[in-house]
C-alpha cells in the first residue's frame, strides 16, 4: 500500500482525532499545541478534526485549554488575535487517566466513541517517556483501538528509539506485534525543518549540480551540529544518552543519508526511506581495534559540576567521526561529521568542499594557496545556502580571491517564510505520508553504525575523553584528527573564518 494513503484532504473524508498521551508535559505544550494551532490558523486542518489530551492530570477541558493557551503564549513564534484562539480551543478537550492501566484506556474507548459519534480516524500521538510505548500499545490493541475497520489508525513516538541496536530492536518488535509499519510513525523533528526537506530538492532539482554530485568532483564532505548550551536540566537524560546516541544516531545521520542518496524513484514515502536506507547499509563498519583512529570523543571542561552528573561519568559531550561509504558514488570520499554542546557557535550545516581543478594555468606567486570550490547547505540558524567560488580581482594581472555567492531564506521568503518543523511533520501524520518519518530499518542501521563507537569509548581500555574548553571549537584532538588528513574543519554559514 501507498503510504500516503490518502488523497485530497487529510482525512480521507471523515473526521480525526488526535489523542495526545502524556498531553500535560511540555511536548504537548511548547511544540505540539503551538504547532496545531498555526496550521489551523493557516487553514490546514479538516473542520472536523478534534484534538484529546490524555493524562493522569484531574484538569477539567477549561483548564487544560488555559494551559495550553499559556504554552502557546511562551513559545510561538507568531503573534495572533483573541477570534483565532477560540476557534481552535474548541477543538480541545480533556479525559484524565492512567495510561499504564488498562481499565483507563477502556473507559478511553468508550469516551471517545461518545465524542466522535460517527466512525473517525486516529493519532494516537505517544507524549510519553518511551518506557511507556509498548504498554500503551498493547493497551490500545487489547481494546481494539489500533484496528482500521472504522478509519485509519496511525501511532506517532518520539525518539528515542532504543538506546542501542538490541533495544532498538525489541521496541520494533513489540510495535510490530501489534501495528503495522505502516501505522507507525517515528517522530524526528529534525526532518521536520524545511532546510533538512530543501536537501533533495536542491539536489535533484538543480541539474547544475546532480552531475559533479560524487567522488569525481568533491573532496570531502563535513557536517556540523554544534550547540552553544550545556546540558541544563536535561543531565538526567543526558547522562543515559551522551552526544553518540543523542546526536549522530539520529540527526547527523539523517543528514548523512540525505545528503549521498540516490534519486528515488517515486517522491513518496517508501522510494525516499529506501534510497536512505541503502545509504546507512553502505558506511563502512568499524573496526574494534580502529575506532579510536576513526574517532574522537571530548568533554567540556565543567560538565562534571554540573546538576544531576555523576562524579565518575564518562558521557562524552563532543564527537567527531570519520566515515566512509562504500558505494560507486562515494568510495574513497570522507565524511567528517562532528557534533557537541558548549561549542563557539550554534549551527547545523553540511559543507561540500569540491576538488582542486588538475592544473593550474595562472601566473600565481610561488606562496599562492588555493580554495576549493565549497558549498555549504545551511540547516540553522542561518537557514540559507552558500557558495564559495574563485574570482579575479579587479585591476590585477590574475590574482585571485574567494567570493561568496549566498541564498538567505528569510530574504527570499520573508522572515516568517520558515514553519515550525512539527507544523510539517503533524500536516504529514495526518496526510499518511511518513516521508519524514524513520522506518524500523532505518533505525536499527543507525545504531549498528553507533554501538561500536559507544562501546569502544565506554570500554576500560578506551582513552580518557579529551577536554575542551566552553566556547571553543572542541578538543585540539579534533582539529588533528581532520589535519593529519591534509584537510582543516570549516564553518561556511554565517562565518567567514575556519572553524577549528
Amino acid at each position: 500500500m501507498d503510504e500516503r494513503e490518502t488523497s485530497g484532504s487529510v482525512d480521507g473524508g471523515r473526521a480525526t482525532t488526535i489523542v495526545i498521551f502524556g498531553a500535560t508535559g511540555d511536548l504537548t505544550r511548547r511544540k505540539l499545541i503551538p504547532a496545531l494551532f498555526n496550521l489551523c490558523r493557516k487553514g490546514r486542518l479538516s473542520p472536523g478534526l478534534r484534538i484529546v489530551g490524555f493524562a493522569r492530570s484531574e484538569l477539567t477541558d477549561g483548564a487544560f485549554v488555559a494551559r495550553m493557551r499559556a504554552g502557546v503564549d511562551e513559545h510561538a513564534s507568531f503573534g495572533f488575535d483573541e477570534e483565532e484562539w477560540r476557534r481552535f480551543a474548541g477543538r480541545l478537550s480533556y479525559l484524565a487517566g492512567d495510561f499504564g492501566k488498562l481499565e483507563d484506556c477502556e473507559c478511553l474507548s468508550k469516551d471517545l466513541a461518545e465524542m466522535e459519534e460517527v466512525p473517525s480516524n486516529r493519532i494516537y500521538y505517544l507524549a510519553t517517556a518511551p518506557r511507556f510505548y509498548v504498554e500503551i500499545v498493547d493497551h490500545l490493541a487489547s481494546r481494539g483501538m489500533t484496528g482500521e475497520e472504522e478509519g485509519w489508525r496511525r501511532v506517532v513516538v518520539e525518539k528515542p528509539f532504543g538506546r542501542d541496536l538490541r533495544s532498538a530492536r525489541d521496541l520494533n518488535e513489540a510495535l510490530h506485534a501489534r501495528l503495522h509499519e505502516r501505522q507507525i510513525y517515528r517522530m524526528d523533528h529534525y526532518l521536520g525543518k524545511e532546510t533538512v526537506q530543501n536537501i533533495l530538492v536542491f539536489r535533484f532539482a538543480n541539474a547544475i549540480f546532480e552531475p559533479i554530485w560524487n567522488r569525481n568532483y568533491i573532496d570531502h564532505v563535513q557536517i556540523t551540529v554544534s550547540e552553544t548550551v550545556g546540558v541544563g536540566h536535561r543531565a538526567d537524560y543526558y547522562e543515559r544518552s551522551g552526544v553518540l546516541r543523542d546526536m549522530f544516531q539520529n540527526h547527523i545521520l539523517q543528514l548523512v543519508a540525505l545528503t549521498a542518496m540516490e534519486y528515488p524513484a517515486a517522491f513518496e514515502a517508501d522510494a525516499i526511506r529506501n534510497e536512505k536506507v541503502k545509504v546507512m547499509a553502505a558506511i563502512r563498519p568499524f573496526v574494534p581495534d580502529e575506532v579510536t583512529e576513526h574517532t574522537v570523543c571530548g568533554r567540556y571542561r565543567g560538565y562534571l559540576e554540573e546538576d544531576g552528573v555523576a562524579a565518575d561519568s564518562r558521557v562524552p559531550t563532543f564527537a567527531a567521526a570519520r566515515i566512509f561509504i562504500d558505494n560507486w558514488r562515494w568510495q574513497g570520499v570522507p565524511f567528517y561529521l562532528r557534533s557537541g554542546k558548549r561549542l563557539a557557535r550554534k549551527t547545523s550545516e553540511i559543507l561540500i568542499q569540491f576538488k582542486s581543478p588538475p592544473h593550474m594555468m595562472f601566473p600565481l606567486p610561488p606562496d599562492y594557496r588555493f580554495t576549493n570550490n565549497v558549498l555549504a547547505i545551511c540547516i540553522q540558524p542561518d537557514e540559507g545556502i552558500h557558495l564559495r567560488f574563485e574570482a579575479k580581482v579587479p585591476d590585477t594581472a590574475a590574482e585571485m580571491r574567494s567570493v561568496d555567492m549566498e541564498f538567505h531564506y528569510a530574504e527570499a521568503f520573508g522572515p516568517a517564510g520558515i514553519p515550525e518543523a512539527y507544523e510539517r511533520l503533524l500536516l504529514d501524520a495526518l496526510a499518511g505520508d511518513a516521508s519524514l518519518f524513520a522506518r524500523s530499518d532505518g533505525v536499527e542501521l543507525g545504531w549498528r553504525f553507533v554501538d561500536p563507537i559507544v562501546r569502544a569509548w565506554e570500554s576500560p581500555g578506551a582513552p580518557p575523553l579529551a577536554g575542551y574548553e566552553r566556547g571553543s571549537w572542541g578538543p585540539e584532538q579534533a582539529d588533528a584528527f581532520v589535519e593529519g588528513d591534509g584537510r582543516a574543519w570549516l564553518l561556511g554559514c554565517g562565518a567567514d573564518e575556519d572553524a577549528g
